[in-house]
């Protein structure tokens, strides 16, 4: 954390530790401003645009930057007549006043292209913001970008803007850190000096464009610990300390994938620093590791010495996907869970309370695209007038256990990673204030939003209706099965029509519906199958299938809204 300024890939890091500019011509000659400056400058002179050419009318053989740096500071003073008779080269180069215009609109917009994100320590390290609130600072920085900006063009405007748009022009995102000592295994003291987030600020909606929009492959095991002897540069990493389900999971992401790692803030609860300070986790996960290897890799490891379970994903433009981060996490906590005897569900939960008092625990189980989310979404919609509270248990990966005689059902995120295109058309922009988009201008385009709290998630309700997701079948849109071995036969078989969340196209299979953790340990999981789904039968739980018809043409929204209406009639007949 010692550079003020870093360009990463498609991000800026502002390190306000290390320089917190309160006055304009602070940011003027700030490092950072002169980096964006230069690299901007360098974009148009490929273009050999016409600014370009104006603006080396100007400076000459001199350094075109240092130049404009020069102008910028005398033109939050002076107004352009002063400037002429200061210098009378600013006589021609004003001469044409739209064109430097154009070239200030330029580099604006230039900056703000970036995703953004604001870093402070919370130890003093040096000279820089260290006790005022780190919330106003952000705030504060944001108008003071404005205010340069906007002093600057309306000095060569000659005149007043008329319409103030108060866009996010300093940092989209904050984050507090330090360097927290836990209790770390010699394997792992390559990660050792790496600060972790203690505190996010974000100020939604916040946009992000990563390189892929689907995930590929599955996780596959190594037999040897892939963190044991690697070598990474602190400077280049943060660890997010996630409760992910009742497990402690330390993920640490390189700085290059930045927006992936924040993004985890709206999807699993943040670690208070005593909850994990000098303690050993569960799960410890390293994205965007520089092997050097052309080759992906996505790859687990159970460390049995250490008890902790290891993922491992390398540098790669390919796993520029959210979907990357999220699911090796997810894998990890499975892996453990079917060690602990939990049996993991890829799928939704909901708690329903109607308004007469009675309240109902639903499960609907499948793969990405089945229509799980959908339908509980049609569900929350149809029975406004009916329910009381709808509590989301868990919206993608959930686990069962079974404690004091009963199968209760745990959650693994506070948030939900959703598909735009399934959600209704105007759900996602009642939650802009709370969202964080990915990629909205394209096919599987995502949100990832908050949707329950860590303590509700980890409540343990106890499960009445358990239903299969069926996608890729036309029927009635609910079915019930008679016995453990009749409803095995299609939870296992895990059929989906592929929705584009992965690169699977067509009607695919995948092992009870969840490659995640299960499919790599399918033994253990088939004793834990057996074990669970003897019990929901003796316990009387409801056992089905519900046809969402997500993936059949043409019924991608009429089929979730149909389902819904008849889990919610038979709810209503209760």
């Amino acid at each position: 954390m010692k550079q003020e300024f870093s360009i990463n890939r498609n991000s800026i890091m502002l390190n306000f530790t290390a320089k917190y500019c309160t006055t304009s011509d602070e940011l003027l000659s700030s490092v950072g401003f002169r980096k964006i400056l230069n690299s901007y400058v360098l974009k148009i002179a490929k273009k050999d645009t016409e600014v370009y050419r104006h603006l080396k009318s100007l400076a000459g053989e001199a350094d075109i930057p240092e130049e404009v740096i020069h102008l910028f500071k005398l033109l939050i003073v002076f107004d352009i007549e002063a400037l002429e008779k200061l210098d009378e080269r600013y006589i021609a180069f004003f001469s044409n006043r739209e064109i430097v215009i154009e070239f200030i609109e330029g580099l604006y917009s230039y900056w703000r292209r970036f995703e953004r994100y604001a870093i402070i320590r919370n130890k003093k390290f040096e000279a820089g913001l260290q006790n005022a609130n780190f919330f106003n600072s952000m705030n504060n920085f944001t108008n003071l970008v404005l205010t340069t900006y906007r002093k600057i063009e309306e000095t060569v405007m000659g005149t007043k803007h008329r319409v103030y748009r108060q866009l996010p022009a300093g940092a989209n995102l904050g984050i507090i850190v330090s360097n927290v000592n836990w209790n770390i295994p010699k394997e792992y003291y390559a990660l050792e000096k790496v600060n972790f987030i203690n505190s996010v600020i974000l100020q939604p909606p916040f946009i992000t464009y990563p390189k892929q929009n689907t995930r590929k492959g599955i996780f596959k095991e190594v037999n040897e610990n892939p963190i044991e002897g690697m070598y990474l540069n602190s400077e280049d990493w943060l660890c997010y300390p996630a409760k992910v389900g009742s497990l402690l999971a330390f993920i640490y992401f390189n700085k290059d994938f930045m927006a992936q790692g924040v993004t985890l803030s709206n999807l699993f609860e943040l670690a208070e620093e005593e909850e994990y300070a000098n303690k050993k986790p569960d799960i410890v996960f390293v994205y965007g590791a520089r092997d050097f290897d052309p080759k992906m890799k996505t790859l687990f490891y159970n460390d049995k010495i250490n008890d902790i379970m290891v993922g491992y994903i390398n540098y790669s433009e390919d796993i520029d996907y959210f979907g990357y981060v999220k699911k090796m996490t997810l894998t990890l906590h499975n892996l453990k869970m079917i060690e602990q005897g939990g049996l993991p569900i890829h799928g939704a939960m909901v708690n329903v309370t109607m308004k007469t008092g009675d309240s109902f625990n639903i499960v609907i189980m499948g793969d990405s695209g089945a229509g799980k989310s959908e339908s509980l979404e049609a569900f929350r919609i149809l029975s406004e007038e009916y329910v009381k509270e709808m509590k989301v248990i868990f919206d993608d990966m959930g686990v069962l256990k079974i404690k004091d005689g009963k199968i209760l059902g745990y959650g693994t995120e506070i948030g939900a990673f959703v598909r735009l295109d399934d959600l209704d058309s105007g759900y996602a922009y009642k939650q802009m204030d709370r969202s964080i988009f990915m990629n909205p201008n394209k096919i599987n385009s995502r949100i990832v939003i908050p949707i329950s709290s860590y303590n509700t998630i980890m409540t343990g309700f106890p499960v009445e209706y358990f239903l299969y997701a069926n996608n890729y079948e036309e029927g009635a849109e609910l079915e019930f099965f008679n016995s453990p071995e009749e409803a095995k036969e299609v939870f296992v078989a895990g059929k989906r029509m592929a929705k584009g969340t992965t690169s699977e196209k067509g009607l695919v299979t995948s092992y009870f519906a969840n490659p995640f953790g299960p499919v790599q340990k399918q033994k253990e999981t088939d004793i834990l199958i057996d074990k669970f789904f003897n019990k929901m039968y003796d316990d009387k739980v409801v056992v089905g299938q519900i046809r969402t018809m997500l993936g059949i043409k043409g019924k991608e929204h009429e089929g979730p809204i149909k389902a819904a209406e008849k889990l919610f009639n038979l709810i209503m007949k209760k």
